[in-house]
């Protein structure tokens, strides 16, 4: 199996544009697009492997939810060294967890055991976790959904928990969301995108992918009982959080 396929999902002019969704076609070329597509996505995924090796712990759990092809699963089982603790990762496209599967059988590195598991996140408890990883998965799921979601994740951490979270942003400031957009497509024109497949994908995420304030999610998370959650990386209008219990 070829996973390192070029995204030209969106190359042609399409009669109809569907709402954009996880399917074959796009868990097919997902490498590809994620890394031309999000800016800082290398570095965000090597921080959440250094970040997993600090705050697992033995006998423990960590979970990716949204795990797609495994890359931030990966990155915890390269760095995870302290015993018994195990990754599960949850993705609801069978494709991505298909091809996660692959990824992780092809690699030798890591001694944590992962479980995978195909279901919607909304459904799935959080029991024992030491680390949980939200990579770009919150901002397709529903904007009245969401405080639930990380309620129930804060729940199930343990004290001193680590919830890392990874979103698109929008900004409050309509000049600064208007400067934020131009450079986003000229970072994604820059990896060889079109302007034709900017506009068609663009137009396929609308009210799929609905991204929030940084204060938006700072609120959420101080609702849920996190305390004092932190930016640790933005790169135009993406950004990782760090949050505690």
């Amino acid at each position: 199996m070829n996973r390192n396929r070029r995204d030209d999902i969106y190359a042609s002019i399409l009669d109809e544009i569907v709402s954009f969704r996880f399917d074959e076609a796009v868990a097919g070329v997902f490498p590809d697009m994620i890394q031309r597509s999000v800016p800082g996505y290398a570095t965000v995924v090597s921080m959440i492997g250094t970040l997993a090796a600090e705050y697992a712990r033995a006998g423990s759990r960590c979970y990716d939810l949204g795990c797609s092809v495994g890359a931030g699963t990966l990155a915890m089982r390269r760095q995870i060294k302290v015993p018994d603790c195990r990754i599960v990762a949850i993705d609801n496209a069978m494709a991505m967890i298909e091809r996660c599967r692959a990824n992780i059988a092809s690699e030798e590195s890591g001694d944590a055991a992962v479980d995978l598991l195909c279901a919607d996140i909304r459904d799935v408890s959080i029991d024992n976790a030491s680390v949980v990883v939200l990579n770009y998965t919150l901002q397709f799921v529903p904007l009245e959904q969401r405080a639930e979601i990380i309620t129930r994740i804060y729940q199930g951490l343990l004290p001193g928990g680590v919830l890392l979270i990874a979103e698109k942003i929008r900004f409050a400031d309509a000049g600064i969301e208007q400067r934020m957009l131009d450079l986003h497509h000229a970072f994604k024109r820059a990896n060889g995108y079109s302007d034709l497949e900017i506009s068609q994908k663009r137009s396929a995420l609308e009210n799929v992918l609905v991204p929030e304030t940084i204060t938006d999610h700072m609120e959420r998370l101080t609702r849920s009982g996190f305390e004092q959650p932190q930016v640790w990386f933005q790169c135009l209008n993406f950004i990782s959080i760090l949050a505690i219990k």
